[in-house]
């Protein structure tokens, strides 16, 4: 990399391009240097990589605005050329709703207008383009309200600006600024508060205990956090401010003008504010302008670093920031992250902000695997600070297990058992002993119980078992070691059955590389009419499973070479039930065979997804709802790859429709070409005589023909393709509606009254009510509260005095009623083209209204709404 290019990237961070100086003034000063003797030859590199640079480290905006600043007083015209980029790249990112670039270029304009690069009034009239379009986005008449994402978001960038500008607005335009903050709250005054309760870490019952009228949603809270920075002066010490360093040479700069960008055009506006269509563009705009960071308040206020208000925000900005650009360069990403430039210790918060994006509702901006490397690599960037901080992190959330949402707590259960894989398995778990005297049910327990099978699967289990032997009376949540359960196994004193000996001839055939049809034949000649369907299943199905029990390639193996045996006994729903009660059997000790076993059986279509959820809400599975993930692990993957193959055909249509319009281009020069060849046939003696080379002819009828038939073949596929995802939506729309009629029924049978129960707090506090203490008897049978339980702590190892009053029935509804919520959620983009439907048979007046609201939690829905289309 050439030295102004090493510069330019590293400016502000310690490293040998600028030698022992963390100087920010001798960094810019070094930097606009190396630039400006660049400039005359490689002009066309260096703004390109410097517009790179800040959009990719938007830490470091403040230090590109002022090297900037400093290249406008030598040469005006290349800072003419950037900020014409700047305004190209704005436009365009708007117009493809690109989130990200637009928040990052507005910040890059605020410094540059620090640095007398940009007229400050220009800005202004950016920030109002932005206002009008959100206030109209929001107005009844005019507008779409269904779109206020888009409106939040907008206003969401101007108030983001002025940390690092607000006082440069002020000091130079004071009045157009003061236009702007008018606009933000009249805007704020027409707008409807978020609750988004659907999306909270904490099923703390906000929507029905009235705190929603009383909290600030983050659009609210920002602005609560500006008008505080404001009275404060603009005084913050989150963004460095190196233009202040060179204002006597920055001002005999010129300032350009900024050409006024458009926003884009408003949606169609709704004929009403409720209902069907409405919640099927609010759940769009939500996808395009997701909320950024809901804020995951982990820590005591008092264990926090202390600082103000609006640092907060900058501090969240760039971890934000730096984990967007980074993703991908771990290393560089843990760097960053613990070299912001700020002059205060943030660990607290670095590992809140961390955390919020991990467990972040409907989905986590990367793949969670992504966060675990971030939070193993900075425990070692920080050994002496981080992992104490990550740890009260998991104990502070272990405490609120019981309320943690149920898809947040599953991935804090895998993130948290991949962490500590990464770090030979070490936790206190005598801390968390305790757990054993509460109910099987008890989230806790649950939670503990779940760690500890997935350490299992990263690893294997005498190790897991060593390393609880601090707590050694948790052995008993240990799962049972994974091995299979043949019923036919030959033991010695044991009668053989005829089943034994049935299998033992099916295992000799498959050693014998019969071929399927040659094992069809025998069952359903000589097994099927002498023992029945359920020994000849029983006997097959134990015999291929045991087979196949050696490793995932011999079960791969033994599916793809006798699945045609499998599909042949079990062609229909009931019987692929049975066969799955049959899979679970044989892995009854090994959840994850079980669940990897059925999701390839679905894959090779020997059981469908429709017999996966009728298993799944079969009595057996119903009872683990609240005690185990094993029917939730089995659903999920088959909800997923449902989703998946769904996904799958539309890229490929996509794909698809694009390779035909280049096939018909194709065609068509090829015919044209041909076209003009024969145009050019002369007569002679009234025959015709090619004008042209005749050996030219040739090739051109040749290209003609082969371009059409590939056009012809590509709408064929197309066609096809198109065909199956018609298909596949109708089976999702099946899926869907069977899921949630199950769903429905199961709870409506366990749920009490809907006058008994109408929120989770009621639910929950049903034991609770009904339990008599008898301190005499049991000296365990303690009020639980939060006072209570901060006194007791554990880290002695003794075991504290903990109870759980939620009972059996009580816990299993509050359970299921999560995965309700979770589901809904989670695939709420495939929900809602089928919700007429599922409002039409399933989510009627007759449900009960606790499964209503955890749907419409879910999606993102009105609790109150009546459906209409």
């Amino acid at each position: 990399m050439s030295s102004w290019r090493s510069l330019v990237l590293r400016i502000g961070d310690k490293c040998p391009e600028y030698g022992t100086s963390s100087d920010f003034k001798e960094h810019i000063e070094t930097c606009s240097g190396a630039l400006r003797r660049e400039l005359e030859h490689s002009a066309n590199d260096i703004i390109p990589f410097l517009l790179q640079c800040a959009e990719q480290l938007p830490h470091k905006i403040p230090l590109y605005g002022t090297v900037i600043g400093l290249l406008n007083l030598e040469n005006e015209d290349v800072v003419r050329k950037i900020v014409e980029n700047i305004q190209t790249n704005l436009q365009d990112a708007l117009d493809s709703e690109n989130c990200d670039r637009i928040r990052i270029l507005m910040r890059l304009l605020t410094a540059m207008m620090c640095s007398k690069v940009l007229q400050p009034v220009s800005l202004v009239v950016v920030f109002e383009t932005l206002l009008s379009s959100a206030a109209t986005t929001v107005d009844e008449e005019k507008g779409n309200p269904s779109w206020q994402a888009r409106g939040d978001f907008y206003v969401s960038c101007i108030l983001s600006c002025l940390p690092w500008g607000g006082s440069e607005f002020i000091e130079q335009v004071p009045e157009e600024i003061e236009r702007v903050m008018v606009g933000i709250e009249a805007y704020l005054s027409i707008r409807r508060r978020n609750s988004d309760t659907g999306l909270s870490f904490f099923d703390d019952d906000d929507e029905e205990s009235g705190k929603v009228s009383s909290e600030k949603d983050f659009l609210e809270d920002l602005w609560d956090r500006i008008q505080v920075l404001s009275s404060n002066g603009w005084k913050l010490d989150s963004v460095p401010r190196p233009h202040l360093s060179f204002e006597a040479q920055l001002v005999a700069g010129r300032s350009h003008e900024f050409v006024p960008i458009n926003a884009p055009d408003q949606p169609e506006p709704l004929s009403q504010l409720s209902g069907v269509l409405y919640g099927k563009q609010k759940h769009h705009a939500e996808l395009k302008y997701p909320q950024r960071i809901r804020r995951l308040n982990i820590f005591r206020a008092g264990k926090t670093e202390d600082m103000q208000p609006i640092d907060r925000f900058v501090v969240e900005e760039y971890l934000l920031d730096v984990l967007l650009f980074l993703n991908g360069c771990r290393k560089e990403c843990a760097a960053y992250m613990v070299g912001l430039p700020v002059p205060f210790r943030y660990e607290y918060l670095m590992a809140e902000t961390i955390f919020s994006q991990l467990l972040l509702l409907p989905q986590p901006p990367f793949k969670p695997i992504y966060y675990t490397l971030v939070i193993m690599d900075l425990c070692k960037a920080l050994p002496g600070a981080f992992p104490a901080v990550v740890a009260g992190a998991v104990r502070a959330l272990f405490e609120k297990i019981a309320d943690l949402d149920m898809e947040c707590r599953t991935r804090l259960i895998l993130w948290f058992s991949h962490h500590l894989s990464n770090f030979q398995f070490i936790w206190p778990w005598e801390e968390w002993a305790y757990v054993l005297d509460l109910p099987k049910w008890a989230p806790q327990r649950v939670f503990v119980q779940e760690v500890l099978e997935r350490e299992v699967r990263l690893s294997y289990w005498d190790k897991v078992k060593q390393s609880v032997e601090n707590a050694p009376a948790l052995e008993e949540l240990l799962p049972p070691k994974g091995t299979p359960n043949f019923k036919f196994t030959v033991e010695e004193g044991k009668e053989r059955t005829e089943e034994h000996a049935l299998s033992a001839e099916l295992s000799k055939k498959v050693k014998g590389r019969q071929t399927a049809r040659e094992i069809i034949s025998w069952v359903e000649e000589s097994v099927f009419p002498n023992h029945g369907l359920e020994v000849t299943l029983t006997v097959v199905l134990q015999t291929f499973l045991d087979i196949g029990s050696k490793s995932f390639t011999h079960l791969i193996t033994v599916l793809e070479r006798y699945g045609q045996v499998i599909a042949r006994i079990c062609h229909d729903q009931d019987k692929q039930i049975m066969l799955m009660a049959e899979v679970s059997s044989f892995w009854k000790n090994n959840t994850q065979m079980t669940a990897i076993t059925i999701d390839r059986m679905m894959g090779y279509r020997l059981i469908s997804n429709l017999a996966i959820v009728r298993w799944v809400f079969s009595p057996a599975n119903i009872d683990q709802f609240h005690i185990s993930d094993r029917p939730w692990e089995v659903l999920r993957n088959a909800v997923s790859k449902t989703y998946n193959r769904i996904s799958d055909l539309r890229k490929e249509i996509l794909s698809l429709k694009k390779n035909v319009v280049s096939a018909e281009e194709a065609a068509a020069k090829a015919k044209a070409e041909l076209d003009a060849a024969e145009s050019k046939l002369t007569l002679v003696d009234g025959e015709p005589v090619l004008g042209e080379n005749p050996a030219r002819m040739k090739p051109l009828k040749s290209n003609a023909e082969k371009t059409k038939e590939e056009e012809i073949s590509l709408r064929d596929s197309l066609e096809a393709k198109e065909a199956l995802l018609a298909r596949a939506l109708d089976e999702n729309e099946a899926l869907f509606l069977s899921l949630y009629k199950n769903f429905s029924n199961v709870l409506m049978e366990r749920l009490p009254e809907a006058s008994k129960a109408q929120t989770l707090q009621a639910l929950k506090s049903i034991q609770a009510d009904e339990m008599v203490v008898d301190l005499d008897e049991s000296s365990e049978m303690e009020v639980d509260n939060e006072k209570e339980r901060s006194k007791k702590s554990q880290s002695n190892g003794e075991k504290a005095n903990k109870v759980y009053n939620v009972g059996d029935k009580e816990q299993w509804c509050l359970s299921t009623l999560g995965y309700v919520k979770a589901f809904s959620r989670q695939y709420a983009s495939e929900i809602w083209p089928h919700i007429e439907k599922l409002d039409a048979e399933i989510f009627t007046e007759s449900a009960h209204p606790l499964f209503l609201k955890a749907v419409y939690s879910g999606l993102g829905r009105p609790v109150f709404e009546v459906s209409s289309s």
